[in-house]
């Protein structure tokens, strides 16, 4: 391991050096070099980096499940990072002839980057094409970031300290053509108080007891003139009007910020039950990329989609995740990209007045309405019918329970 940070000076101090105490199992620390030694490292480089990322991938992930709650706090689920990276797309900018800059300010074990990298070079482009940059505010995740991105040959700026992104920006000049991220949840405790007079707070000083809006201001904060965004949040930030959060979420929709909101499944994640939702936003829905979307949002309603792998965890299918990003390329007009419809029960492209019309609140069902249901083509004669026939049967099985639990009371009584 020293070895290894010193050829890499990024990763000192990050990796684990621990094998050699006496705690250890020594039998199972020389099976697991076996194993490792196995993997075929003397193929392509690339093919080796693949295959030790997705051993570290499939731990992380396992590591994650056992871990609950604290599980969720360095390792969002793929399924809805892919759902994230499939929607926005993360590509250089070829106009600029630079790379496409990424940004995760509470990045985790970096699955994020992961799947941005993944999506690139699934589509033509090569690793390094992208230039990565993360916070993290736990060191133990930010090891697992640094160790997750090394062994996948990423190169990325990812910065640690214990106050986090809001308090102590690392990168505050950067400005992202994509940022990916899913921070915590309704935190309480983020020290709001001491930040109510932040210029990140463009659309109203987020409440002290809630960060939700704190986190999509600081995201906003930092996209680029044209960049977009991809938010995992709790399902209150779409509709609650506590402590001002309506207001800034109105503020938000009037400056044309929001792009699209997806409502997820329950059961997508490890640290939480509570139901979750997808922020996208746009700095510029105009761009020259896609059509002119300004003064609409699309909404998409995917709480029927995704199975349960487990009694408690649901993922969604690739199929499930081709369909949500489907609909949004199609929205924005995208080339080879399929109608842009509405489908009822699942999407709709609201504008301003109907948003407004419903006081600003985002949730999707609100406005995709009910899917269609098929007509029975059995006339209503038969169909009553047969109703009726179903229910003296039902009536008449009834009677003969009640009889039985008679007869059997009285037995009772007798033997009493």
């Amino acid at each position: 391991m020293l070895a290894i940070e010193q050829i890499n000076p990024r990763l000192r101090g990050v990796l684990p050096k621990e094998y050699a105490r006496p705690a250890l199992n020594a039998v199972m620390l020389g099976e697991l070099i076996d194993l490792i030694s196995g993997i075929a490292l003397g193929e392509t480089q690339d093919r080796a980096r693949d295959v030790l990322g997705r051993v570290y991938e499939y731990f992380l992930g396992q590591f994650a499940g056992s871990e609950g709650k604290r599980g969720g706090e360095f390792y969002t689920p793929r399924s809805v990072v892919r759902v994230l990276v499939e929607m926005l797309e993360p590509f250089p900018d070829p106009a600029r002839k630079v790379q496409g800059r990424v940004y995760d300010p509470c990045c985790g074990s970096g699955g994020m980057f992961v799947q941005a990298e993944r999506f690139l070079t699934a589509h033509g482009g090569r690793i390094g094409e992208l230039a990565i940059y993360g916070q993290e505010s736990n060191y133990v995740t930010w090891r697992l970031c640094k160790m997750n991105l090394a062994v996948r040959g990423i190169d990325a700026d990812i910065r640690w300290n214990n106050e986090g992104s809001f308090h102590k920006d690392e990168l505050p000049d950067l400005r992202a053509d994509f940022i990916l991220a899913n921070p915590p949840f309704n935190i309480s405790d983020w020290g709001g108080d001491r930040l109510r007079a932040d210029a990140r707070w463009t659309h109203g000083a987020p409440p002290a007891g809630n960060a939700n809006f704190a986190w999509l201001q600081h995201i906003l904060h930092h996209l680029g003139p044209n960049g977009t965004a991809g938010v995992v949040l709790a399902n209150g930030s779409m509709s609650s009007s506590q402590s001002g959060e309506g207001d800034i979420r109105s503020a938000m929709v009037k400056a044309d910020v929001v792009d699209c909101m997806i409502a997820l499944p329950g059961q997508l994640f490890y640290s939480t039950q509570i139901p979750a939702c997808l922020w996208f936003l746009a700095k510029n829905k105009r761009n020259g990329r896609f059509r002119d979307r300004r003064g609409e949002i699309l909404f998409i309603d995917a709480r029927k989609l995704g199975h349960l792998v487990d009694r408690t965890r649901r993922e969604l299918s690739d199929a499930d995740i081709d369909r949500i990003a489907g609909v949004y390329h199609a929205w924005r007009g995208e080339m080879d990209a399929g109608t842009d419809d509405d489908v009822p029960g699942f999407c709709k492209a609201a504008t301003a007045p109907e948003i407004a019309g419903h006081r600003y609140v985002l949730t999707p069902g609100r406005y995709v309405g009910a899917a269609a249901v098929e007509e029975d083509e059995t006339p209503f004669v038969e169909r009553f019918a047969a109703l009726q026939e179903r229910l003296d049967g039902q009536f008449a099985e009834a009677e003969r329970l009640t009889a039985v639990i008679r007869e059997n009371l009285a037995g009772v009584g007798v033997n009493g």
